[in-house]
């Protein structure tokens, strides 16, 4: 029997001098994620399509082909893949304190902001200014998700077989309800079939990344990698372990084990581990035990709380602040109610998005190993496909839920389909929705300033009575 060479692990590069490394001084790093911190509006579409025109196509810091190879493998793991993949990226360009700096800055404007909004709505509850504002951004983020479906599908379709597992996952989603961990792993294993059978239908020509662009300012054997072993492999988890629960573990001594703090705690430590596809696919869960097993907050509550989070910068399964908030606020036990709010929102926010570090530190190096592996990286290929399917079904589920107020089931036999109620299409949403993507398409605004423009119009709309 004979083995293809093609699958096995390229032989590690040599490493790179010290002055490349340095192409990119933490400081200018840690600036650039400040600033995409703020402009990652839109769910993982959206800050996945920031990511990539800030660091792939504006500052070419980092390659294509590398960015949709941290890409996949952020896309298999449970928790906010957005934030993942800030982690991964700022890893290989800075190492540990670069994938720290970039998911600690990925998660902290929109943790302030939405810590704020709920302390807002708990003092003064809705106000027509706020709704306002969030009823000219929600629009617009429509148009930020349907630009990334285009950004991203132009650069990961790069043959008939890719378009056809992107159209496939869209199909699946919309019309099947096939969960998304099954969509994944489908495309990764027809991606798999597909190099061992039929190579050319997939699999890009050797030494070909896929980039129309220059070269990047950092060549690929000059990005950070470390050696994978089994001690440091130890060592990272037991160590990221004791970060994650021992904050739950000093909360439950402290106020018991029956407190809401404990609960809330507990209860989003596990939900962590099971948010694969992104935050729509445990967010169902969520509010049912949220609303109707611990009563942390009303389904209204829930709803105003998505909108907040969808409206916000940041992965939207921060919306589990909000409901950590509220809970809290409304149990403190022996604390001052504003204090238990926000002790309860701050470890609900530390047991969400910690995981999402020791995921990526304890798998990246063994995934850039694999980097040159021909059948794995077909399989990559296929699932970066699918991918573009889930963006564009979240791009129709945006529409249906943005620009109209209701909408139905349609059902025949395994077919299931949401579709809108067109008598209730809300025609300044789709005036701002058209405005937005004029403003990104045409005029090729940046998404912070078209999100601020929206903003305005939204806010003036409300304020006259237009909304």
């Amino acid at each position: 029997m004979t083995t293809d060479n093609h699958d096995a692990p390229a032989v590690p590069e040599p490493a790179p001098p010290e002055r490349l490394r340095d192409l990119v001084p933490f400081r200018t790093a840690v600036r650039a994620w400040f600033a995409i911190s703020w402009q990652t509006f839109g769910g993982p579409a959206g800050q996945i399509a920031v990511m990539q025109r800030t660091l792939v196509d504006e500052k070419r810091w980092i390659g294509q082909g590398r960015f949709l190879h941290a890409l996949n493998y952020c896309m298999l793991l449970p928790g906010p893949e957005a934030q993942q993949l800030a982690v991964y990226t700022g890893w290989l360009l800075n190492g540990l304190r670069g994938g720290l700096a970039a998911g600690v800055l990925f998660v902290l404007p929109g943790m302030l902001t939405l810590l704020v909004l709920s302390a807002v709505y708990v003092a003064f509850g809705d106000t027509t200014v706020v709704s306002a504002v969030f009823a000219g951004l929600a629009p617009a983020v429509l148009a930020i998700v349907v630009q990334a479906v285009v950004r991203i599908g132009r650069r990961a379709l790069t043959s008939p077989a890719l378009v056809v597992l992107a159209v496939g996952a869209f199909v699946a989603l919309a019309l099947f309800a096939v969960p998304f961990p099954f969509v994944v792993l489908g495309a990764g294993v027809i991606g798999w079939l597909v190099h061992r059978y039929a190579p050319g239908w997939i699999a890009a020509p050797a030494g070909r990344e896929q980039d129309d662009g220059p070269a990047p300012l950092i060549p690929d054997n000059a990005l950070h990698t470390e050696r994978p072993s089994g001690r440091r492999a130890v060592r990272v988890l037991v160590l990221g372990v004791l970060v994650w629960l021992l904050p739950v573990a000093v909360v439950a001594l402290l106020t018991g084990a029956g407190s809401v703090f404990t609960q809330q705690g507990l209860f989003f430590s596990g939900s962590a581990l099971v948010t694969f596809g992104g935050a729509y696919a445990v967010l169902a869960y969520v509010a049912q035990r949220a609303v109707e097993t611990y009563a942390w907050v009303t389904p209204g509550e829930m709803t105003r709380g998505l909108a907040l989070a969808e409206t916000t910068p940041g992965p939207l399964i921060m919306v589990v602040q909000f409901v950590a908030f509220l809970g809290a606020y409304r149990n403190p036990g022996d604390l001052d109610p504003w204090a238990g709010a926000l002790l309860g929102a701050l470890l609900t926010t530390w047991v969400t998005f910690v995981p999402s570090f020791l995921f990526i530190f304890l798998g990246a190096p063994y995934v850039e190993r694999l980097r040159g592996n021909r059948a794995l990286g077909a399989a990559l290929t296929a699932i970066t496909a699918a991918v573009v399917g889930v963006i564009a079904n979240l791009a129709l589920y945006f529409t249906t839920h943005t620009l109209f107020v209701s909408s139905t089931t349609w059902a025949a036999g395994p077919l299931r389909l949401s579709v809108p109620d067109l008598t209730t299409l809300q025609p300044a949403a789709l005036g701002i929705a058209v405005l937005a993507a004029l403003l990104l398409f045409v005029a090729r605004w940046p998404v912070l300033r078209t999100l601020g423009v929206c903003a305005v119009v939204g806010l003036a709309l409300g304020l006259t009575g237009v909304l």
